[in-house]
């Protein structure tokens, strides 16, 4: 198998003494560093009675701390050519920014101030709750948001941290004030919960050195723990339909509850999903009805295995006229991997791709650092670069095969459809 030479990355992971890691690579490519901030406040932090906060957090918590207004936090970075980007998931929200070498503790100093304390003024709170509530309700238009949210809300179920809605219903966002958000903020922005990665053309001990000085005063105890439950999967097929008869175009997600990211299997699924229809141009999927039968306008599968089983899921965007063609042909080819399994070529294929994919996916600052984030939110520890040629080829096509039995089942699948169609679909 020809693939590109890989000599792997070199992090040196630290942690202070109030519990923060800390994460240097040095790459020399650019006079630049990336900063990667995350902390473990996601929306499955959310209160049960209030969702929408960890995404509202996103928005405002860089408009003003105890030390610096909004503007001038905002002249600061533009004075230095900087663009800071805010981001949340089902598990942390992120702060993410690229500086010159020469400013790296002018701006950890600002990402410090900002994640450490915020005030939420209330002319801004009151800002982006409008912002936001025009968001969900621009989601609550469109059949991708309403089919993609339906599909994991049916999955999981409306209370459960992976079925809310991240952004929230109108009426919780209404509900958040500064008050919720400090609240927020004081039990899950915390030393233990904060994973920072630098990556550029810095020295590793430089780095660490710059985020002690800019982290150290923080002291608090742990976050609180979090209890997650796994969904089992589900015994029937079910089928839900949300007519939009305005819209052009119907949006189907298709799915089921998979594997935690700590299972064994998950190389064997990995593999399985790269087959199935992990690029919307490429695998059975997209092989099958995008091209060949020319069904979908895209069409493709997603494996989100995570701290607990995720969902595995399949998208497709289609004409309302072909709505039951589509679901059909969807049910043919899960079917079939399913009990006839990938063939030698699919497997080695897919070994070479994702194997020689990996350097390109580690060729910027801003694509290593999201690496080793993802690295150390799971445990995979600082050689997983080096280890993921192995562990892929490590698989059978038997293990693949396996994985699809086991999770792509017709007869279990949860379908959500959203778009200018009123059905029935079987």
């Amino acid at each position: 198998m020809a693939t590109t030479a890989w000599r792997g990355l070199a992090p040196v992971r630290a942690v202070l003494d109030n519990g923060a890691v800390v994460i240097a690579q040095q790459s020399p490519t650019t006079p630049a560093v990336t900063i990667h901030a995350s902390c473990a406040a996601g929306t499955v932090c959310d209160p049960p009675d209030r969702p929408g906060v960890a995404h509202f957090i996103s928005r405002t918590i860089d408009r003003g701390t105890l030390h610096r207004s909004a503007d001038e936090i905002a002249e600061e970075l533009d004075r230095r050519g900087v663009s800071l980007s805010i981001g949340v998931n089902r598990h942390a929200v992120s702060l993410v920014c690229t500086c010159l070498v020469e400013d790296l503790e002018s701006i950890l100093g600002i990402v410090a101030d900002i994640v450490m304390h915020p005030v939420f003024p209330d002319e801004e709170v009151s800002t982006r709750r409008g912002e936001i509530v025009t968001l969900i309700r621009q989601d609550e238009d469109n059949p991708v948001a309403i089919a993609t949210e339906g599909l994991l809300t049916d999955l999981y179920g409306p209370a459960h941290g992976y079925g809310r809605r991240p952004k929230g219903s109108v009426e919780s966002v209404e509900a958040i004030d500064r008050a919720a958000l400090q609240r927020f903020h004081s039990a899950w922005f915390r030393p233990r919960s904060l994973s920072l990665v630098m990556v550029g053309d810095v020295e590793p001990a430089h780095a660490i050195s710059a985020a002690t000085a800019a982290f150290a005063e923080w002291e608090a105890a742990p976050p609180p723990s979090l209890a997650l439950e796994a969904v089992p999967p589900t015994s029937g097929r079910r089928i839900r339909v949300v007519p939009m008869m305005n819209k052009a175009q119907a949006d189907v997600a298709y799915g089921f509850t998979s594997i935690r990211r700590a299972d064994p299997a998950y190389y064997a699924y990995w593999l399985m999903n790269n087959i199935l229809g992990q690029y919307s141009l490429g695998g059975r999927l997209g092989d099958s009805i995008r091209e060949r039968q020319g069904m979908a306008y895209y069409v493709f599968s997603a494996l989100d295995a995570n701290v607990i089983p995720g969902p595995l899921t399949v998208r497709a965007g289609v004409s309302p006229d072909n709505v039951e063609r589509a679901v059909a042909s969807i049910d043919d080819e899960l079917a079939t991997l399913g009990s006839e399994g990938p063939t030698v070529a699919e497997i080695a294929e897919s070994k070479q791709y994702l194997i020689g994919s990996l350097p390109r996916t580690l060729e910027t600052n801003m694509g290593i650092a999201t690496f080793l984030q993802t690295a150390e939110f799971f445990g995979l520890g600082s050689d997983y670069d080096l280890r993921i040629p192995a562990l892929l080829q490590a698989v059978t096509r038997d293990e693949v095969h396996e994985a699809a039995r086991r999770t792509l089942v017709p007869a279990q699948a949860t379908v959500v459809i959203a778009g200018p169609y009123a059905g029935p679909v079987q």
